[in-house]
């Protein structure tokens, strides 16, 4: 039309291109990298993990366990039942342990130390111990409830042996190998001694464990290692060679069939388990093995009816499980500048890891069966109770990091707030943000 005005809108400029490097892949891994690195990261790792590990480990008993109660007329949820009550007394150790300061750990370290070889003592006392499954490790506490204080010597060896050494590095005399070994070995040697006199060999491969772990992180020399680890691995092959039972277990390594008269009956069924699962598993509660043919089913080999049950997808998840809490403990004994807490965290981390990898291996057929219970998920409270009361503690050591305790100090509740009115005032945290928002104001201005 005549007399109006075109406007001329500006051309649009090409988009900036973006950094060869600014991809969604980079930001994902980005993002991951930050959340990784933060303070409360190993915290919630240990809690989420074991959390997981053990509801899924009753989930399991319940499952493998019912036929061997029934077998035994005993009601379908009687290993569960029992399962349930040590997770429930482990929870309330759990909770204990990661309220308690290291100065009381440290305190307790002697106490359980003493108590465990006491125990480890009686087991040998006629009348006193009892024995399960050819190893006479256990002491009956009436009806059906038994206890294996090898299990609890473990807990003793981590804390007692965290304190020796974080004294020893305080007073700086690490520096000689006498006071390296001594007392830690000869003691470390007792428990051995004591453990071995039931027969059980897979916790004495634990306590070595434990043993290298703490020598390790207290920074022993190649030689000395390698003097500890001689001296080790001859009586293990002293005490193998005098037990044909140990023998064939050595022998069926690898085995795919029973052998004569069944010596790998077990191990070569455990395989059959795990092969049958495929990706996805049977189904949870349909597992075919369970049914009479896998020994110790809800206990030593609970890992292979999580194959057969739930499939790969499952038994990657519990090994990826374990591997978050290994990280996790390892991180915690890495950024620590305590000596007791590095100690302690290195100790529980090698315990559960290595008795998780025995386990694993064994049932996978790529080490020998050495009996030992897969941690936080195979049946048994005396396994239970001192795994839980360790992981309190790692919870305990992850949330006095500086960091960590930061952090939880800054955590706003999500959930119900006190009116202002109310008789007892303001919250804390409240009060707290009030103070933060004036600190922001002032600041500004």
């Amino acid at each position: 039309m005549p007399g109006s005005r075109t406007v001329q809108r500006p051309p649009k400029r090409p988009p900036a291109p973006r950094p060869s490097g600014d991809n969604p892949v980079a930001r994902l891994l980005a993002r991951a990298r930050r959340a990784w690195d933060r303070p409360l990261t190993a915290y919630y790792l240990i809690l989420g993990g074991s959390l997981l590990i053990t509801v899924l480990g009753l989930v399991m008993v319940y499952s493998a366990s019912q036929i061997t109660a029934l077998q035994m007329s005993l009601p379908g949820s009687y290993f569960f039942r029992k399962q349930f009550l040590a997770a429930s007394i482990g929870a309330v150790l759990l909770v204990v342990a990661s309220r308690m300061p290291a100065k009381l750990h440290r305190a307790l370290a002697y106490p359980i130390l003493a108590g465990s070889v006491v125990l480890l003592v009686l087991v040998q006392v006629p009348g006193i111990g009892m024995a399960v499954n050819g190893n006479q490790n256990w002491i009956s506490l009436g009806g059906s409830f038994q206890i294996q204080p090898s299990e609890f010597g473990k807990l003793a060896l981590v804390l007692w042996g965290a304190d020796l050494i974080a004294r020893k590095q305080e007073k700086r005399l690490l520096t000689q190998w006498k006071h390296m070994l001594v007392p830690l070995v000869p003691v470390t040697f007792l428990l051995l001694g004591l453990i071995m006199l039931g027969g059980d060999m897979g916790t004495t491969i634990i306590l070595t464990a434990i043993l290298f772990g703490l020598l390790w992180m207290a920074g022993a020399p190649t030689r000395l290692f390698v003097g500890v680890l001689t001296v080790a691995v001859v009586l293990a092959a002293i005490a193998i060679e005098t037990s044909p039972h140990r023998l064939n277990r050595l022998a069926c390594i690898g085995a795919t069939d029973p052998g004569p008269n069944d010596i790998c009956w077990q191990g070569v069924h455990g395989i059959y388990a795990l092969a049958s699962g495929g990706i996805f598993g049977s189904g949870l509660g349909a597992s075919v093995e369970k049914w009479g043919q896998l020994p110790e089913a809800h206990t030593d080999f609970i890992f292979a009816v999580t194959g057969e049950e739930l499939g790969l997808a499952g038994t990657l998840s519990v090994v990826a499980l374990f591997a978050a809490l290994g990280y996790a403990g390892i991180r915690v004994a890495g950024r620590t500048e305590d000596p007791f807490v590095r100690y302690a965290a290195g100790g529980v981390t090698t315990w559960i890891i290595a008795q998780a990898v025995i386990n694993m291996g064994a049932v996978l057929g790529l080490l020998p069966i050495a009996g030992v219970p897969l941690p936080l998920f195979s049946y048994g409270g005396s396994a239970l109770l001192p795994t839980m009361f360790a992981i309190g503690l790692l919870i305990a050591f992850a949330r006095d990091e500086p960091g960590a305790r930061a952090a939880l100090a800054m955590r706003q509740p999500r959930f119900g707030r006190k009116r202002a009115g109310g008789p007892s005032g303001p919250r804390r945290w409240n009060t707290m943000r009030r103070r933060a928002s004036a600190a922001r104001s002032s600041g500004e201005r």
